[in-house]
């Protein structure tokens, strides 16, 4: 137990889950990315349990502390919102529905969660990653490439033992350093052989949100696993593209707010600022109620700006509660 954070392993689906959690009250279920872990929420977790909540913040399955299957077909969206329900099963008791916060991957696995059980979900916060509608004529890795070329990091991962190789010879925690303090609104290139574009043995200056410690801590639980588990996250994408087949044309019907930083990559990829702020995302998500863009703040935004993040949430949620 750290700062009265409780750590327990909890099996749904047949699949151990590590999950933190502190505090009484409705629940918050914190939905982390890549590469990231619980640990990302560690600011919100002290800031929510102080103010009357229940959180909740798994490692999702390939991350931390729970199970990695090998296979990357076993990470489809399916799959991990499968985990979740299970979990919330195991730990929500009488609370039919729940809050939500969603950051990476974990706001993409929010946006699958509310589509496929939006009865589960009281209110939705999803930072970073807008909504993606399927294009039934579009598959996505094929798109990726035909947009960015092979270099582009989703591209770049899908190389299974090639980019485990290279990530390997620069180093861990250097890789882990690499990703938390990228602020490029461009997109992120990783070409064969040349790492992030710079010698690996030039320094790397931490900003003032993220300490040497903190970087040591996700060090710690990444030589453990490796990179693998999170990597099958972008493997699977043709695999979940096919099966959600069933649900293109398919809106989000639970009331949200959404959070981005004007130098995130994701905010400046092609066409998304017309996507989301000229009425494709409100045709998507109906009951989206707000969209907040920091100026300033980068992709790991929830770490970076942890007391504005912690109260756009908390205004937003009060409406619910």
């Amino acid at each position: 137990m750290e700062d009265g954070i409780e750590h327990r392993t909890v099996n749904v689906n047949g699949i151990n889950m590590h999950i933190a959690e502190k505090g009484e009250g409705p629940l918050i279920l914190f939905i982390h990315g890549f590469p990231d872990l619980w640990y990302s929420w560690r600011h919100q977790i002290a800031f929510f349990a102080s103010r009357g909540y229940r959180c909740v913040a798994p490692d999702l399955r390939g991350f931390g502390d729970s199970d990695a299957p090998s296979s990357p077909s076993a990470y489809t969206s399916l799959h991990i919102v499968g985990d979740l329900i299970g979990l919330l099963d195991a730990v929500a008791g009488e609370e039919e529905k729940v809050f939500v916060v969603g950051h990476d991957w974990g706001a993409l696995t929010a946006w699958s969660l509310c589509m496929y059980r939006p009865e589960r979900v009281k209110a939705l916060v999803n930072l970073s990653v807008a909504f993606t509608p399927r294009h039934p004529m579009r598959k996505p890795l094929q798109t990726l490439r035909a947009v960015y070329g092979n270099d582009y990091y989703i591209c770049r991962f899908q190389e299974s033992g090639v980019i485990e190789e290279e990530f390997a010879e620069i180093g861990t925690e250097r890789v882990l350093k690499e990703f938390l303090t990228y602020r490029n609104p461009g997109p992120l290139y990783l070409p064969k052989g040349k790492g992030f574009g710079h010698p690996t043995e030039s320094p790397i200056l931490l900003p003032s949100w993220l300490s040497e410690q903190e970087c040591k801590y996700y060090a710690s639980k990444y030589q453990k696993t490796g990179f693998t588990g999170g990597f099958n996250y972008y493997r699977s994408l043709d695999l979940n593209w096919e099966l959600t087949a069933p649900w293109t044309g398919a809106q989000i019907k639970v009331p949200v707010k959404f959070v981005v930083g004007d130098v995130d990559l994701t905010y400046n990829a092609p066409g998304a600022k017309d996507y989301i702020h000229k009425g494709g995302f409100k045709r998507d998500v109906p009951l989206l109620e707000e969209v907040v863009v920091l100026e300033g703040a980068g992709h790991f935004l929830h770490q970076e700006r942890p007391h504005e993040i912690n109260k756009h949430i908390y205004d937003f949620f009060r409406n619910f509660s």
